[in-house]
């Protein structure tokens, strides 16, 4: 089995094609997927995604891009949405200061509201980093100091340190089909070092189409082409790539209900 950590189902680019979308997700291997809230006046069509697939999960929570312009929403109200049996983890939320499409001060207020959500209910937070690494930092490790939390740095695309600093902490990263292209070497330089046993793999569709799809519109399948190429990153087989990021997933996110869970935790044994 294969998981997609995050993709964006509810987005347009997959009304006319839903079904078929997940059915290729499928066929290729996949056993589950994590479609990601952006905006919590939007939680109800991610939500009802969810719902109707028994193998597709959700989260809840403002992208930094919305930070600015989403209803401001503190712990307590981000906890309460958070109660739905599928959603299973809080975000995305973090740094984005490569578009500034929102006031950094309202991102870091939205950041930490979501980290502290995390702490009261135990689910991860997904976090979105694009040219914030300091800051990202700052934050991770101010925000561990008032307690322990979970989560992950979703679409890795950022400097070694922010790798380290999220191993450090107990945070895990998800490599997005930017570890297929050619000029991305940075990002397979930076997990090199990364543990087999915090990685995991993501589409972060519709966007970031992987090497040999780049350019076309993204979707769950080709997870399969990031997970190849950080296998080849990491000197392992396809199927100790496999296995290892699905039980990641699952370590992870405990709350997910998946049949198959225990079973699969059951026999974890990851390479390192």
């Amino acid at each position: 089995m294969l998981v997609d950590s995050h993709c964006h189902l509810d987005f347009p680019d997959f009304a006319e094609d839903l079904d078929g979308v997940v059915g290729r997700a499928r066929e290729a291997g996949l056993g589950a997927m994590l479609t990601i809230c952006t905006h919590v006046t939007k939680f109800d069509q991610v939500r009802a995604v969810a719902h109707r697939y028994p193998d597709v999960w959700c989260t809840v929570g403002i992208h930094p891009h919305e930070a600015g312009s989403e209803p401001e929403t503190d712990a307590a109200t981000l906890v309460l949405m958070a109660q739905d049996s599928k959603v299973i983890g809080l975000g995305e939320t973090g740094l984005d200061f490569f578009y500034d499409h929102a006031p950094r001060g309202e991102q870091e207020r939205a950041f930490r509201a979501h980290i502290e959500a995390g702490r009261q209910t135990g689910l991860p937070v997904v976090i979105h980093t694009r040219n914030a690494d300091d800051e990202t930092i700052k934050i991770l490790k101010e925000e561990h100091e008032k307690g322990p939390f979970s989560g992950l740095i979703h679409c890795f695309s950022s400097g070694k340190e922010v790798a380290d600093v999220a191993v450090e902490l107990g945070l895990y990263v998800s490599m997005s089909g930017i570890v297929t292209f050619p000029k991305a070497q940075s990002v397979r330089d930076a997990i090199a070092d990364v543990p087999l046993d915090r990685l995991l793999v993501e589409t972060d569709a519709p966007f970031l189409a992987p090497v040999p799809k780049r350019g076309k519109r993204n979707e769950p399948a080709l997870t399969v082409h990031t997970a190849t190429k950080v296998a080849e990153v990491k000197g392992v087989s396809k199927e100790a790539l496999w296995t290892a990021t699905t039980e990641n997933f699952f370590r992870l996110f405990t709350k997910c209900d998946h049949p198959d869970r225990e079973a699969i935790l059951a026999s974890s044994v990851v390479a390192r």
